[in-house]
């Protein structure tokens, strides 16, 4: 029997850009080569979108034949690298009634969780779980390296600049905190890394052979990956122009513009509020973009129109905290995109506007 590690190369597609881990069991004398994969999930589930938003969509280890594995990496054009564990009898056996196990029933279900709980952090609590006086030799990463540090590796080299947008906007501060070796191997790439430095039995090499089954040339191109900053900085500087137009037409289109930003991050702020307390996704928690996405804009915008006199009050409010945002940004607990902060000078802008406005 062969306990091996499989570690498969980033794809084209969002869900695919940080690549994939699996574990292969090969057993010459049952003549079965299966593939263990921890990141399945059901696409047809009518509620797949809700579920996922919510943090509530299962996940669940599913088998399939080595050949039939490697067929879909093959087409995706994914390279895919093995290391062989250098395990004893009962070591191998363990890990191996540890996945059938996991197999049964209900045990084959888990809630995804992107860094703590995820297809790849399953295989890498099942190896070195199962494996005693096991430990890693060198430092995986940088200290005072962060879970965003590492995602914005794989988006940039990804083409994903919109992508790490999003992803900066939904995904609250805990993400900014420096990771060690352990929380580190929620990517696969990682997890392969610390496994080749690992020891078991104080200094026995855990990898026993290391080979590339799929080797070809990535599909993944990176792209410019100041795209948003570029873009929202055009859009609000043509607003800006609209706004400080003497024109009498530009004046009107203002209101509206007023607004459609205030309803915008309004929107988008009562979307974080969700998030955070609406749903099981750890990650969302403690959002400091709900300093520039104020969801009380959407109350704002409603009473526009009618200007009433807290409404003043409340833009000096909302000009305070976005000034202060913009003075705290490199402080903040939570990594800002930078792509963000021509939108938060505008809003500046337009608050200290709307605060000075006669009733």
């Amino acid at each position: 029997m062969r306990v091996s590690l499989l570690t498969c190369a980033p794809g084209q597609e969002l869900y695919s850009t940080f690549g994939h881990t699996a574990i292969r069991i090969t057993d010459s004398v049952s003549r079965t080569d299966i593939v263990y994969n921890y990141g399945t999930f059901d696409f047809d589930d009518p509620n797949f979108y809700m579920k996922f938003v919510r943090g509530k969509l299962d996940y669940f280890l599913s088998v399939a034949a080595y050949p039939d594995f490697m067929y879909e990496y093959q087409e995706d054009q994914r390279s895919v690298t093995e290391q062989v564990l250098n395990l004893n009898c009962a070591q191998k056996q363990q890990i191996v009634q540890a996945l059938e196990v996991n197999m049964q029933g209900a045990n084959r279900m888990y809630k995804y969780d992107f860094i703590y709980d995820n297809c790849t952090t399953r295989v890498r609590d099942l190896i070195f779980g199962s494996l005693t006086g096991s430990g890693i030799t060198k430092q995986l990463v940088p200290e005072g390296t962060t879970a965003r540090n590492l995602i914005h590796t794989y988006l940039d080299r990804g083409g994903e600049p919109w992508s790490k947008l999003g992803i900066d906007i939904l995904l609250g501060a805990k993400l900014d905190k420096p990771v060690d070796n352990k929380v580190a191997m929620f990517l696969p790439d990682y997890l392969l890394k610390g496994v080749d430095s690992a020891v078991i039995n104080t200094t026995q090499p855990l990898v026993e052979e290391k080979r590339m089954l799929l080797d070809v040339p990535s599909p993944v191109a990176a792209s410019w990956n100041y795209t948003p900053f570029a873009v929202f900085t055009i859009i609000c500087a043509l607003l800006g122009l609209v706004y400080l137009s003497p024109n009498k037409q530009a004046q009107s289109i203002s209101r509206f513009l007023d607004s459609f930003l205030l309803y915008l991050t309004g929107l988008l702020g009562v979307l974080l509020v969700f998030m955070w307390w609406g749903t099981d996704h750890r990650m969302t928690k403690d959002n400091f973009n709900l300093l520039w996405a104020l969801p009380t804009n959407i109350i704002a915008a409603f009473f526009l129109w009618r200007n009433p006199v807290w409404l003043r009050k409340y833009f000096y409010a909302a000009f305070a905290i976005n000034a202060i945002t913009l003075a705290a940004w490199f402080w903040l607990p939570q990594e800002i995109n930078v792509a963000i902060a021509p939108l938060v000078l505008l809003l500046l802008f337009r608050y200290a506007k709307l605060a000075q406005r006669r009733i």
